[in-house]
Parts: structure tokens; C-alpha cells; sequence
């Protein structure tokens, strides 16, 4: 019977209609399985714990505005797991061949490790030999600036041999491995002067410097009384003053004493004869980026840093017209100080005098006012300008030289923009008035950013920003991801937006170099505001900073739109020298995106975890390709 109604059904031809409907009903159940599923939470390969939170729900828009909408943040049920789907390294029988060495992984992507002469220190935009050569002139440091290839590279930075996982903070500030920075030209070159020593297995940081004879916590001391005895109460470590640039840093001792303070400090310096001076600072966990003061401007936006200091940081203020203290000006907020310890300030000789003198004429035409100056016990001296907060000084002067800058169309970003030689305007509303000075730290970070005092509508996107990110980092980042906190000290947020992500970690021990990336809405200034750090960026181009620096890299809704200019590959290429073994890449995207970085992560040995269809966690690995 049941056969003869199946030839019926075939005869009155009504058996595709059947089987159409059948394989709707099993899309149907499908779909609705891989819905109400909870995957079980795997463990990474080398982590010893995860934490189980929470099940939430959230709903993000996908958008290319600055950031993306607070989530709605629901728990139907709170003693389930998150949803994690764990996607291991491809194994090494079935995924992966090597040859000529190289390794192939199915994906289509195949890495070489690169063959340059740098070896495992390789910053390609700073280590472009060949574009180096064609340089017509290096008078004003144009080798030491950014010259990238093209195309970006695509090849692994190998690991130093014997690399160890990092030592923890906060006793990286004092000792850190050896093997990880074999560099020991700045042990002999500066051995008078306490910079650093080599001890066993370790290179260990005295808090001696060129300045600091008595060690860095009596030179910050000095600047105090300093301060102290001539009555400037704006100078108040941690309160008034929270964001500091050091130039010429060195090893970054100066920065590395003042987080005690509340301070952060930007600490730069060049990739120069002073052999892995940042790369000590940031294998110590102290906030530093490459850079020069060149023929172009530092990648800051106009008025940022409450605070200047240059303890012999060997930079002809005077030279080329003055444009190097030109462009500290620029970057300087109005009413700020720049404190700088030099030979002409204390020393008498003629030609330190001359020096000296030079110094004065140009800050007097910038109506930079010298508020303290005095020497030590040490016979180390310092004096204390401070940059003016209005136009009175400016409108007073005898001759318009340097002249205030055309502020018409002009744009903040500073990437790849030539050095000035006008001074920049000061900030101010609508109506004229000079902006304030920023409330003081800890206020700082979560009010009104002085930069958005004349847009009302961006002060409210600016609250419903920092909303989102505080939930979001407490109630996702921080309890339901497969991250080990403890072990994060460098984090970078490609896309920092208003800085919210950064500002959700005040309270972790870790420090966050915010980026805004030059195709997006220049908000570097309302970071600084907060009491935040950064810079500016082209992710289609390398970054400036040592391979093996960072411990968490973080990105929001970048990718999609970068991927439209940028190769996704090469991308990731930087993402993987940037990081340390052992380190973090926190994506959260669109499921397209994500599928697109999958793979090549595979390619790259690294595990990672997706939770919720929209948080991918990437965690790198020791793997490099076979040599």
C-alpha cells in the first residue's frame, strides 16, 4: 500500500512540492538548534583558570560612527555559561606543510619568517633601508622619521632566543629578562650614569639617568620644591598635571617613578645609537612610542599635555627658526609647562651662555614665560617656562614673529604633516573665551571633556559613549571573555574613539595606548582631555613600536571598513609583531568580519574563542615558521 501511494504521488507529480517542504522543515529545526545550543567552555591549551559568568544577550548595531550604541544587557538566566565556541590552531598533520622554509596552511596563506637585518627588533616604517638611502639630506633627522614599504610586509618577526614570557608588573619596572632584550650597549655607554645593569638573567633599572645623579625619585623631588618655592599650584602631580610627554626619555625611569603619582607620562624617544631605550621601557610596562622631532609634526593633537620635560634630550630647540619648540608649543595645553634640565641652564661658559641666551629670545617670542629656575645640590639645574592661556602677551609683542598660524581649514591630525613655523591658536569657544584647564584627576576622566564644551549634542554622545563602555567592559570583558587579566600590563585600542574602552580599565594595573586611526573622527583631543593617552594612525601602514610590546590588542567595529583600503592579511601581519607571545587579540565585530580574520589567525597557529557571534578572542602563540 505504501508503495503504490508513493508511485501515485510521483504520477500527479507532487513529489518535488513534498520534498520542498521537507527540506524547509529540517532548515527550520536546524536553525533552531544552533539558536537555543550552550557550547560547552573549553580551556585554552596553557590557561589555568577561566571565570564562568553570566549568560547575556546583546544587541549592537553595526555602524561605522565613532563607536557603536550602549548594548542591551540581559540575563535570562544568570548561572549559565556564555556562549563559547573554541576554534583551535589547525593541527600539524592535516593542516599544515612546510617547505623552502615556509609554512602553508590551506587557508592560502603562506609565512615566511622576514629576512631583514634587524632579525627579531624589525619596525618595517622605521627600518626601510632602502628609502633611507635616497634620502637627499638628514640635517633635521629625516632618517629617523617614518619611511614604510610598500607593501606592507607579510612576513613573522622571529623571537629572540631563549625569549621567556614576560616578568610581571609591577617588579617589571625594575628587572626584566635579558634573553627578551639582548641589548647590552646601553649597560656600557651609560654605566656612570645608572640607566641600566646587567644582573644574571636579568637587566635590572637603578632609576639613574644623565639628570637624575641621586636617582630619579630626587630629581621629581626637585622639581617639586621647585615648583613649591615659586608658588605654582597647577604643578600638582596626579592632580592638575595627569598627562606628561618626556622627550629623549631614555629607559623611561622618569615616567616609570611618576604612575606612583597618578601621573601618565608618554614617554619617546628615536630608534637611535641609544640602543632599545623604548624597548626597555616597554618590556619594563611603562607607556613609550618611537619618534623624532624631524621636519614633521609628532603625531598629537594641538594642546594635549599638561606637561613637557626634556632632561638633556639632545633637540636643538632653536634650530630651523625655532620649529621644534614651535611644535612642543602646538601640542602643549594653554597655561601648561614645559620643564626642561639642560648644561646651558646651569652651566656659565660662554658657550652654554650663548645657548642659553638663543633659548630665551625664542621663548620670549612665544610669550613663554620662565617661572622658576634653579640648580641642585647636584649641580644639575632646571628651569620651569609656562606657555600663556590667552592672546594678551601674544598681541603685545613688537613684531608678529613668529606669527599666529592661518587657523582656516585646518585640520588637527598631524599625520605626515610638515613642522610649522606659526604659532598654533589657542582653543576657545564660539563667542572667543579661552578654554579652561581640565577639572582635576580622577574628576578629569568622566567629565565634561573641554574640547566639547561648545557641542552639546557630542557632550551627550560623549556620557551614553562612556556608559557603554563601562557596562560593556564590567559586565563582558572583564568576567565573560577568555582573558587572563593578570597577565595584561600594554594594552592597544586600534579604534580608541572617545576612549571609553580605556577609560572602563582605570582601575585594572595596566596602562592603554589609544589610537585614532586617520579615517575616523579625530577625537584624540577629548582623550587627552580625560586624562588618556594616544596617537594618531594609518592602519594600512606599520605602527611605531617594537615587536613584542603589547599584551592585549582591541579593536571595535574597525575592521569592516578598514578592509576596504587596507589588506586584511598585512593587517594581522602587525597585529602579530606587535604582540608578545601569549598575548590578546580582542575583536569585536560583524560575523563577515570575523569569518574573514578566522582563518588567518589558523594560518598563524594562534587559538581563539568566539563568544556571542561578535567577541573574538585570538590568543598568539610561540609558533614561527621553520627556519
Amino acid at each position: 500500500m505504501a508503495i503504490s501511494s508513493v508511485q501515485n504521488l510521483f504520477q500527479e507529480r507532487k513529489f518535488p512540492f513534498i520534498f520542498a517542504l521537507s527540506v524547509l522543515l529540517f532548515c527550520v529545526i536546524i536553525l533552531l538548534f544552533t539558536n537555543t545550543i550552550q557550547y560547552p567552555l573549553f580551556l585554552y591549551p596553557d590557561t589555568k583558570t577561566q571565570t564562568q559568568t553570566r549568560s547575556i544577550s546583546l544587541q549592537v548595531p553595526v555602524s561605522s560612527s565613532l563607536s557603536p550604541p550602549p548594548p542591551s544587557v540581559q540575563s535570562s538566566n544568570p548561572n549559565s555559561a556564555p556562549t563559547h565556541v573554541v576554534i583551535p590552531p589547525p593541527p600539524e598533520n592535516d593542516r599544515v606543510s612546510t617547505r623552502n622554509n615556509a609554512t602553508t596552511v590551506d587557508v592560502g596563506i603562506e609565512w615566511k619568517l622576514c629576512k631583514v637585518p634587524e632579525g627579531v627588533d624589525y619596525i618595517p616604517c622605521l627600518d626601510n633601508y632602502q628609502a633611507i638611502k635616497a634620502l637627499r639630506s638628514r640635517k633635521h633627522m629625516e632618517h629617523r622619521e617614518r619611511h614604510c614599504p610598500s607593501p606592507s610586509p607579510r612576513c613573522l618577526v622571529p623571537l629572540p632566543s631563549g625569549y621567556k614570557v614576560p616578568v610581571s608588573w609591577p617588579n617589571s619596572r625594575d628587572m626584566i629578562w635579558y634573553d627578551n632584550v639582548p641589548h647590552s650597549k646601553l649597560v656600557e655607554y651609560k654605566k656612570d650614569q645608572n640607566w641600566v645593569r646587567k644582573s644574571g638573567d636579568y637587566f635590572v633599572f637603578p632609576g639613574g639617568g644623565t639628570q637624575f645623579k641621586e636617582g630619579v625619585a630626587n630629581y621629581i623631588k626637585f622639581i617639586e620644591k621647585t615648583a613649591q618655592f615659586m608658588t605654582l599650584p597647577l604643578i600638582k602631580w596626579g592632580k592638575h598635571v595627569r598627562v606628561i610627554l618626556d622627550v629623549g626619555c631614555g629607559v623611561a625611569s622618569f615616567g616609570g617613578a611618576l604612575l606612583d603619582k597618578n601621573v601618565l607620562t608618554m614617554s619617546f624617544a628615536p630608534k637611535d645609537e641609544h640602543e632599545a631605550q623604548i624597548q626597555f621601557a616597554l618590556e619594563r610596562g611603562i607607556p613609550a612610542t618611537l619618534s623624532v622631532i624631524g621636519t614633521q609634526r609628532l603625531t598629537f593633537p594641538d594642546n594635549a599635555y599638561d606637561l613637557i620635560h626634556c632632561a638633556r634630550c639632545r633637540v636643538h630647540w632653536d634650530a630651523d627658526g625655532g620649529k621644534p619648540l614651535l611644535e612642543l608649543n602646538r601640542i602643549l595645553r594653554p597655561g601648561g609647562f614645559f620643564v626642561w634640565s639642560a648644561t646651558p641652564v646651569y652651566r656659565k661658559d660662554e658657550t652654554h651662555q650663548n645657548k642659553w641666551k638663543a633659548m630665551v629670545n625664542l621663548t620670549n617670542s612665544l610669550c613663554w614665560k620662565a617661572v622658576a629656575r634653579t640648580v641642585n645640590s647636584s649641580r644639575i639645574g632646571v628651569v620651569i617656562f609656562q606657555k600663556p592661556a590667552s592672546y594678551s602677551c601674544y598681541e603685545k609683542r613688537k613684531e608678529n614673529s613668529p606669527p599666529i598660524c592661518d587657523d582656516k581649514n585646518r585640520k588637527n591630525n598631524s599625520w605626515y604633516v610638515p613642522l610649522s613655523s606659526c604659532l598654533s591658536p589657542l582653543p576657545g569657544d564660539s563667542k572667543g573665551n579661552m578654554l579652561s584647564w581640565p577639572v582635576p584627576w580622577p574628576k578629569r576622566l568622566k567629565s565634561e571633556p573641554i574640547s566639547l564644551s561648545t557641542d552639546q549634542a557630542a557632550v551627550q554622545k560623549f556620557y551614553e559613549d562612556t556608559k557603554h563602555w563601562s557596562g560593556l567592559v564590567s559586565d563582558v570583558y572583564l568576567k565573560g571573555l577568555s582573558i587572563e587579566w593578570s597577565s595584561v600590563r600594554n594594552v592597544m585600542d586600534m579604534n580608541a574613539g572617545y576612549g571609553g574602552f580605556a577609560a572602563a580599565l582605570i582601575e585594572q594595573p595596566l596602562w592603554v595606548m589609544n589610537v585614532v586611526s586617520i579615517d575616523m573622527p579625530d577625537t584624540l583631543s577629548i582623550i587627552f582631555d580625560r586624562g588618556l593617552i594616544g596617537v594618531y594612525h594609518d592602519w594600512c601602514e606599520s605602527f611605531n613600536t617594537y615587536p613584542r610590546t603589547m599584551d592585549l590588542v582591541h579593536s571595535s567595529y574597525l575592521f569592516g571598513n578598514l578592509s576596504l583600503r587596507c589588506d586584511m592579511v598585512e593587517m594581522v601581519a602587525e597585529m602579530d609583531r606587535m604582540l608578545r607571545p601569549g598575548g590578546y587579540l580582542l575583536v569585536q565585530d560583524t560575523v563577515d568580519t570575523i569569518n574573514k580574520l578566522k582563518p588567518i589567525l589558523q594560518s598563524l597557529h594562534w587559538s581563539f574563542t568566539l563568544h556571542q557571534n561578535q567577541f573574538l578572542v585570538g590568543k598568539k602563540g610561540f609558533w614561527r615558521p621553520t627556519s
